[in-house]
């Protein structure tokens, strides 16, 4: 018997999207460097990917006329994903000009394709993502890029809280929560399918009962 051909469906995409955002949390979280070098090199690293996921559900996933949001996510990030990958123009105000404008794009275009497919399958999941992805943008503009708080450490060391750190780690907290959302969305089992998966039992119970009563 052959095997059944392989697809990529709606639930790999959220899964990829979790995957991709969690290695991003999880690479800032665990580096002691906040530093824009890193924090683009990781933001780089991670809408490049995420642009590839989106292109293959522009052409794998979604039907006709409901490929627009994929596709300008896809080339937003690549284009940002590209500037963030340059080593010689890696600064403070690039992390914030770059990871504000992606945010805000992609934020955006899938909050108003979330509004738009109201009442089917991922519209709630676009929604509160695409409002995450502004949330990002909004409080990436409210930090100043040179904003430096220093203090004393209990232990009586000079320390620096700079807007670069605070960004960082910002977009790290982000991450964590796409990887979460995502996440759950890719395991929830499809609500159509549920739906038919129920009626089916349903109508299978009818059966075996109509057939005792016979």
């Amino acid at each position: 018997m052959p095997a059944a051909p392989l697809t990529f469906t709606a639930r790999h995409v959220q899964l990829s999207r979790a995957v991709l955002a969690a290695v991003a949390a999880l690479m800032i979280t665990f580096s002691p460097d906040h530093s824009a070098a890193v924090g683009l090199s990781v933001f780089g690293g991670f809408v490049i990917t995420t642009a590839l996921v989106h292109v293959l559900a522009a052409v794998f996933v979604h039907r006709s006329g409901h490929r627009w949001p994929a596709v300008i996510m896809a080339g937003a990030s690549i284009v940002l994903g590209m500037f963030a990958s340059i080593p010689t123009l890696r600064s403070d105000t690039l992390f914030f000009v770059v990871v504000i404008c992606w945010a805000a794009v992609t934020g955006l275009v899938e909050l108003i394709y979330g509004i738009r497919s109201r009442g089917t399958d991922g519209a709630r999941d676009a929604i509160t993502t695409g409002g995450l992805g502004l949330l990002l943008a909004l409080l990436l503009l409210i930090i100043p890029v040179g904003f430096v708080h220093e203090y004393m450490t209990p232990q009586g060391e000079k320390m620096a809280l700079t807007g670069i750190i605070l960004g960082v780690g910002i977009f790290g907290g982000y991450a964590a929560i796409v990887a979460v959302l995502q996440g759950i969305a890719g395991f929830t089992p499809d609500a159509k399918k549920a739906v038919q998966a129920h009626a089916e039992t349903d109508a299978g119970v009818d059966r075996l009962a109509e057939g005792g009563h016979a």
